[in-house]
């Protein structure tokens, strides 16, 4: 058996061998009852899971013995199922990846990064409210966000955290424009096209609020530096 098979979901259990990084959950468009039967699942086979995009109200509405089992961070609305099966090493370098923010009002794409991260091993620090608006306080954390190998960065409005800060560090960037904003700036739009659009090299972009796909994104690029880096 390489799936699991229901009238509602399909679990691709061969996920982890070929991408290296297993399926996830995608809890926005799912009932309570859907995302039951998946936990349902993976209490039967003792495995871990990561939930993304879900509500405090469906957890709210999760059997009793499925919820006391989610690792859930409701800011970030992501949470891990059965994290003592978790079948991810812990990496031992604590300066691999570290997520930045223009605002506070990104935090809840910073938790869901930085949550998806340490499903997969991986700590990440995060370092909030260094817009440019005042630049004074990126260049306070500079020399700290220097430190690491790659750099996730979270922006709305119009997204100019992207440019400037890619024309300060060496490590890759990867962009994900939030959809903070209003008037022009809002649904994200202007920040992704600021991030498509800058002249800063080395900037790599995902959708718009996704967070899961960065942090993704990310591991899979620390993954391939360590592998190539221990067979030269």
């Amino acid at each position: 058996m390489t799936s699991k098979n229901t009238a509602e979901f399909n679990w691709d259990e061969q996920r982890l061998e070929r991408t290296g990084i297993q399926e996830a959950v995608y809890c926005l468009h799912k009932s309570a009852g859907q995302i039951a039967d998946i936990l349902a699942y993976h209490q039967q086979q003792q495995s871990s899971t990561l939930l993304t995009r879900l509500s405090a109200a469906k957890v709210e509405q999760l059997p009793n013995h499925l919820s006391a089992a989610l690792d859930f961070n409701s800011s970030g609305q992501i949470a891990i199922f059965n994290a003592e099966f978790n079948q991810y090493p812990q990496q031992q370098s604590d300066k691999d990846i570290c997520i930045v923010t223009a605002g506070t009002s990104d935090m809840s794409l910073a938790y869901e990064a930085q949550v998806t991260l340490a499903f997969h091993g991986y700590k990440a620090q995060i370092i909030s409210d260094v817009g440019v608006a005042g630049l004074h306080r990126l260049l306070n954390r500079i020399d700290d966000i220097r430190q690491y190998k790659l750099v996730i960065g979270i922006a709305g409005m119009e997204g100019a955290l992207f440019s400037v800060l890619a024309g300060l560090i060496k490590s890759p960037l990867i962009a994900v424009p939030s959809s903070v904003g209003y008037g022009v700036s809002a649904g994200g739009d202007s920040a992704l096209s600021s991030a498509l659009a800058s002249c800063s090299p080395g900037i790599v972009t995902v959708n718009i609020d996704n967070a899961f796909g960065a942090a993704v994104a990310a591991i899979k690029m620390i993954s391939a530096f360590t592998h190539s880096a221990q067979n030269s």
